[in-house]
């Protein structure tokens, strides 16, 4: 599977997309301001590092075999 810039925010936005939804679907849970204020930007924030992370070891093997 290849991934270019538009599939992987496609991705990244559709899964920040679906936790968020299911936050706030939850019947016994977060109130909606905290979920959209506090968990959706942390969220965003935490998939934001892991995929730089991903992308540099990504390119550190693609490199180095």
């Amino acid at each position: 599977m290849e991934l270019d810039l538009r599939t992987t925010l496609a991705a990244f936005v559709a899964i920040v997309a679906i936790g968020t939804g299911a936050l706030l679907a939850m019947p016994i849970g977060m109130t909606t301001d905290t979920v959209l204020m506090m968990v959706t930007p942390s969220m965003a924030i935490f998939g934001l590092i892991m995929l730089a992370i991903g992308v540099a070891h990504g390119q550190y093997r693609a490199t180095h075999q």
